[in-house]
């Protein structure tokens, strides 16, 4: 006997004609619309910003164990694969950042007083700030 709990009651499911309602979905429901599409392809690019960052921390391990094991780290990000891999993955980050830049006005309502801010200034701050923490990247990079 196959019993299914409904609510508060229990109900005995062997004596039922009724059968659930299974909705067929091809695997590749998410071509068929483009904002499903766009939505599927930004997602994707997290697997290359992840993959980015287990490189980079593979990187400050290889720097902890000696000046040899981070040299040899050094040599193998200058392989045409490890090139390839950073074009990639630095096209898919920017990719990832620009469409979060405009998703993030709709994911936050920002009011001042009771007016709601247009998702223009929004969006120009996230990359005022992006531009800001390069500069000082590249500053500290270049100084040290």
């Amino acid at each position: 006997h196959r019993y299914v709990q409904a609510g508060g009651l229990i109900m005995d499911m062997s004596q039922s004609k009724r059968k659930p309602y299974v909705r067929q979905m091809k695997k590749s429901w998410w071509l068929r619309n483009s904002l499903y599409t766009g939505y599927m392809v930004r997602e994707g690019t997290c697997i290359f910003v992840g993959a980015y960052a287990v490189v980079l921390l593979w990187g400050l391990l290889r720097l902890t164990q000696g000046p040899e094991a981070f040299a040899g780290w050094l040599d193998s990000m200058h392989s045409p694969l490890a090139i390839l891999f950073h074009l990639i993955a630095l096209a898919a980050c920017l990719f990832h950042a620009t469409t979060w830049f405009s998703l993030a006005p709709k994911a936050i309502r920002v009011f001042k007083g009771e007016e709601l801010i247009p998702a223009k200034p929004i969006i120009m701050a996230q990359y005022i700030g992006l531009a800001a923490v390069s500069v000082i990247v590249l500053l500290v990079a270049l100084l040290a």
